[in-house]
């Protein structure tokens, strides 16, 4: 039976209420003090007793309450913890101050095959250096592989003030999902691209199809029109939605770099490598999904490298001589052209045929007609929330100009310029004044005739600017009469060569 006494905290009175206790030959499993109150567990204690103990427990100055409990409050925390450590998945240990096991959850104790508590950390895993560094550096590592079982792992050390250190173990896949989270977009599978246009729509009947294949996919487009996340998409509603996507770059790193990012590199393979050695994408999304951007500018040497992963899904890391094995599907994107690439022998022939098992077509946003306006909007409500502005919206007259431009950066060039319009408009109303369109394509008369919409909203404007500046002749007066910026109005007299006034 388990009792607690509540009491007003005196000095003895501890004692005197334990007395009592022993007088009656009862055996005590556990005593817990947290002033001012005891807990008390004694096996043998029945209620008999306790009716005759309860009266004199109350006689004793200062006590003012005895009750029976279920379980001691350190019972309690020793419970929720075993629960906690069981319902980890990854296999966690505590160490003490020297370095010893304390105590291990079932998934580490299953992973090793025993009970490690008792032994050094040095002795599981086979690395005295491991305990010399966690000393000298207060139980505090950065990630680092080891091996246990024939298993590599990712271990992460976290100090326990004076009390040793709290070490997790991570397959480098669970890492993986983490990268992955990270980068995750909100919208699921192809709700994030957004477009009505026939041009995304027929994109998306044919990605719906060739994203459940589990096959290597080449995504082709210009820069900027959204290739990652057709890839994320693909990824999303694929077999593999439930492990890592992780995505490199080929042209945003040097040939060694990129090949450690993707492969990894085994201990001491260079100065300066991480101690113990480090995982790349590829360990790191096992199951998963790697998107390679920019295919098109892989070094021959990473092209046969990675063409050999694509035989037989194996590979050794940088300074390594140890075959590794995952399962990952590769997804690339690139915009140019690799069958001319291969023509002209910059290029693996073997590679492209393995990489273009399936394919995509990203359209330009020149081509995707009034989904630039449905994008314009989307944005400029990103842009608002983002810098923390009220919510504006794009006038009309904007309209002819975002339709009629080329957009030779696409959807990013779309997205950047929308966002500085956000910045700096002075309005609710971002009007044409507000929008830097570089390059902008504009319809030009060609024999006295008009050749398209926004070249008769140019000739509008013109005439209806020249007329009321005469009456209204500054830019804020200007501005005042037809309701908006006095910059939108400036840009407007600066573009159609209407000398102002001095």
């Amino acid at each position: 039976m388990r009792i607690h006494v509540s009491f007003i905290d005196r000095v003895g009175i501890t004692q005197e209420v334990l007395a009592l206790l022993g007088a009656r030959n009862l055996n005590l499993d556990a005593v817990e003090m947290v002033p001012p109150n005891v807990y008390i567990d004694a096996p043998t204690l029945n209620p008999f007793v306790l009716e005759e103990l309860h009266d004199a427990l109350l006689n004793v100055r200062g006590v003012q309450s005895v009750r029976v409990v279920d379980i001691l409050p350190g019972q309690r925390r020793h419970l929720q913890l075993d629960a906690l450590l069981a319902a980890m998945s990854d296999p966690v240990l505590a160490l003490d101050s020297a370095g010893n096991v304390l105590l291990a959850n079932p998934a580490l104790v299953a992973l090793c095959g025993q009970e490690p508590a008792g032994h050094s950390i040095a002795e599981l895993f086979d690395a005295p250096e491991l305990l010399a560094t966690l000393i000298d550096q207060g139980f505090h590592l950065p990630m680092r592989e080891v091996v246990l079982n024939g298993q590599t792992l990712l271990l992460d050390a976290t100090p326990i003030t004076d009390a040793g250190a709290l070490v997790t173990l991570y397959p480098p896949n669970r890492i993986g999902e983490r990268l992955s989270a990270l980068h995750h977009d909100h919208a699921e599978g192809f709700d994030a691209l957004l477009g009505e246009s026939p041009a995304i729509r027929t994109l998306k009947s044919r990605a719906l199809r060739v994203a459940a294949l589990d096959a290597p996919l080449l995504i082709h487009g210009e820069t900027g029109t959204g290739k990652e996340l057709v890839a994320r998409a693909c990824h999303a509603i694929s077999s593999r939605h439930a492990a890592p996507f992780l995505a490199l770059n080929c042209a945003a790193l040097p040939e060694n770099l990129a090949e450690s990012e993707l492969f990894g590199y085994a201990p001491g393979a260079f100065t300066g490598a991480q101690r113990g050695g480090k995982p790349g994408l590829m360990e790191l999304a096992n199951q998963g999904t790697v998107f390679l951007d920019e295919i098109g500018e892989m070094s021959p040497y990473l092209q046969a490298k990675l063409l050999r992963f694509l035989n037989d899904g194996s590979f050794r890391r940088v300074g390594g001589d140890r075959e590794v094995k995952v399962n990952v599907r590769i997804l690339s994107a690139t915009h140019r052209d690799l069958e001319k690439m291969v023509a002209e022998g910059s290029f693996r022939e073997d590679l492209f045929y393995r990489l273009n098992v399936l394919n995509l077509e990203v359209p330009p946003l020149r081509d995707r007609g009034q989904d630039i306006l449905l994008l314009a909007r989307y944005f400029m409500q990103q842009a608002c929330t983002q810098i923390q502005r009220p919510l504006c919206r794009l006038a009309p007259d904007t309209f002819p100009a975002l339709l009629g431009n080329r957009w030779p950066g696409n959807v990013r060039q779309l997205q950047n310029v929308i966002f500085r319009a956000a910045a700096i408009s002075e309005s609710s109303l971002v009007d044409i004044g507000d929008l830097d369109i570089a390059g902008t394509s504009v319809a030009r008369e060609q024999d006295g005739e008009i050749t398209s919409l926004e070249q008769a909203v140019e000739n509008f404007e013109k005439n209806l600017l020249e007329k009321l500046y005469a009456d209204y002749p500054s830019t804020r007066q200007l501005a005042s009469r037809l309701q908006t910026s006095h910059t939108a109005i400036a840009h407007r007299l600066r573009k159609y060569g209407i000398p102002t006034k001095q």
